[in-house]
């Protein structure tokens, strides 16, 4: 793509978002959406194909559906109200339009169905823009509107999504496949807490942000899309499986690293708010995410290929592209759990 076209299509992308984070006019906010969305498509199709053709169909087709039922509930909010600002809605209707559509958007179960299609559908940099940045706006727009979304609804998704996460990602062996689905488990996470507390959900999402570009870096740095290619990564560059494995465990959210803090805090947060059962099936479903999470781990560290021992490790490299932002990431995906003691003073 012309370098030009593609920072026009950055710059709208990013000004999209930011229309959607800073406005409180309803109007303000489903343009925002639909400039993120249109922006969207072609980097969708960067690698022009048949499959990334189909990928942006399904995209384009279910964002505007979730826009439609967006603005059908403000409608209905602007009869019964009067206005336009995003405040507490006063029609259970367009409460619960209003929910499903922003599930639809973040691809919460049962409306969960695009995500891994689509991801699986582009390429790499396209899919982790797609499962970062693009949960930006809708979840702004649930941070803004706590009060008036249906929270009945919004908890039941939630559940179902961290078990559509979890066991949906269990038969794959598409690394993009098993990162739409990981997406899917977290954002039930932070839509579960949300109602309760929703600091918490931001510091989910900061950490879910980190370790996702982490991982799809080190995926492009290797150019590895199935678990079958992750088992070159030992030949060619033995110090990635060792971090590869770190940020896979701290997603897991094993008890050292980044990933078990807003796990951990999420879970104490409900326990206060006199929910047991339900943070208590959350954990067990966690640990559906972790089996494949160490399925992944086993391809890239514990299996070699049969060969003699001077070829375990290729003496020359090839020539991959910089990452200067690598290292860091995949430090604030690891290496978080310190700063917990003042994470609890800040909440």
């Amino acid at each position: 793509m012309n370098p030009l076209t593609l920072g026009i299509i950055t710059l709208t992308l990013l000004s999209g978002t930011m229309i959607v984070m800073l406005s409180s006019h309803w109007l303000l906010i489903w343009m925002g959406l639909e400039i993120n969305m249109f922006t969207m498509i072609p980097i969708l199709m960067l690698k022009h194909n048949p499959r990334s053709t189909e990928a942006a169909t399904k995209y384009f087709l279910t964002q505007a559906t979730a826009s439609m039922l967006l603005m059908m509930a403000v409608m209905i909010n602007l009869m019964y109200s009067g206005q336009w600002t995003a405040m507490k809605m006063t029609n259970q209707t367009a409460s619960h339009m209003i929910t499903i559509s922003l599930a639809m958007k973040l691809g919460l179960s049962p409306f969960h169905f695009w995500v891994p299609e689509v991801s699986q559908g582009t390429t790499l940099p396209s899919g982790m823009i797609l499962l970062t940045w693009q949960k930006l706006a809708p979840i702004s727009i649930l941070h803004q509107i706590t009060t008036s979304i249906n929270h009945t609804l919004l908890l039941t998704m939630a559940m179902l999504s961290i078990m559509t996460g979890g066991w949906g990602g269990l038969n794959q062996t598409q690394l993009r496949k098993i990162m739409a689905y990981s997406s899917i488990a977290h954002m039930g996470w932070m839509t579960a807490i949300i109602l309760y507390n929703p600091t918490l959900m931001m510091l989910n999402l900061t950490i879910y942000l980190f370790m996702t570009t982490s991982m799809f870096l080190m995926f492009i740095q290797q150019s590895s899309t199935t678990t079958l290619t992750l088992t070159h990564t030992w030949n060619t560059m033995p110090l990635l499986t060792t971090l590869m494995a770190t940020v896979l465990l701290s997603m897991g959210g094993l008890p050292p690293l980044s990933g078990f803090l807003p796990k951990w805090m999420i879970i104490q947060e409900m326990t206060k708010n006199n929910l047991i059962i339900m943070p208590t099936t959350m954990a067990i479903l966690a640990l559906l995410n972790l089996y494949f999470y160490m399925r992944l781990i086993y391809s890239t560290s514990l299996t070699l290929f049969p060969s003699t021992n001077n070829t375990k490790i290729k003496w020359q490299f090839k020539s991959t592209t910089p990452t200067p932002l690598m290292p860091t990431l995949i430090t604030l995906s690891t290496a978080l759990i310190p700063l917990s003691p003042m994470l609890y003073i800040l909440e």
